[in-house]
C-alpha cells in the first residue's frame, strides 16, 4: 500500500463515529468482537465489519480472538504524514532576490497565495506573479478573470481590484472585458 492510500484509509477509519468508539474501547484493553458490541450497544455484524477494516488499515491486530489497538502503527502513520517538512514554493532562480524572498514567504507549495501582503512593494511582487496567468493580447470576461484568480486565493474581487489599481489589468468601464496591460501601455499611462 503506498503512503497516500495508507493515509486515506486511516482517515476513512477515523471519520466513522462507531470506529472511533471501537478504538476507544481498544485503547483501554484488548477485547473480542462480542465484548465490544455489548459495551457499545452496537450490532455484532457492524462491529465485526469495523474491526475488519481497522485490521486492514493496520491499526488493530487480532490474536486468540482478541483485538488490540496497535498504537505504534498510529504513531508511525502520524510521523509519516505530519512529521516531515513540507516543501515551500521555490521561485525561479533568475528572479530578483527580493522578489524571490517575497514569493517564498507568501506562497503555498502549490503556488497559491497563503496571505496577501499589505505592504505595497510586496503586494506588487505578488500581483506581478499573478499577472503571468493572463496571456498578453487576450480579452477575458469577468467570470474568466475570477476563475483564474480563484486558483491563487479566495479574495477574488480584492485581487482583481488590486490588479486593475496597479495598472496590470485594464477593464471596460462596465467590467465586461479585462485584458493584461503590456509595458508600452503602462508607460503611456504613466506619461499622461
Amino acid at each position: 500500500m503506498n503512503e497516500n492510500h495508507e493515509m486515506l484509509d486511516l482517515l476513512k477509519a477515523l471519520t466513522d463515529a462507531d470506529r472511533l468508539r471501537i478504538i476507544g474501547v481498544l485503547a483501554k484493553c484488548r477485547a473480542n468482537a462480542e465484548e465490544i458490541a455489548s459495551r457499545l450497544h452496537l450490532p455484532f455484524r457492524g462491529v465485526f465489519n469495523h474491526l475488519a477494516f481497522l485490521s486492514y488499515v493496520g491499526i488493530v491486530s487480532q490474536a486468540d480472538n482478541l483485538y488490540e489497538l496497535k498504537t505504534e502503527k498510529l504513531d508511525e502513520l502520524a510521523r509519516q504524514q505530519f512529521g516531515k517538512e513540507r516543501p515551500g514554493y521555490v521561485p525561479a532562480p533568475d528572479m530578483d532576490e527580493k522578489a524571490r524572498k517575497v514569493l517564498a514567504t507568501y506562497l503555498n507549495p502549490d503556488g497559491g497565495i497563503k496571505q496577501i501582503p499589505l505592504q505595497p512593494a510586496k503586494l506588487r511582487v505578488i500581483l506581478a506573479y499573478i499577472l503571468q496567468a493572463f496571456s498578453p493580447g487576450t480579452q477575458y470576461t469577468e467570470k474568466e478573470v475570477n476563475m483564474i484568480l480563484a486558483r491563487f486565493n479566495e479574495d477574488i474581487s480584492g485581487l482583481r481590484r488590486d490588479l486593475v489599481d496597479a495598472g496590470l489589468l485594464a477593464r471596460e468601464r462596465d467590467g465586461s472585458r479585462y485584458w493584461r496591460v503590456d509595458r508600452t501601455e503602462q508607460e503611456k499611462a504613466g506619461d499622461a
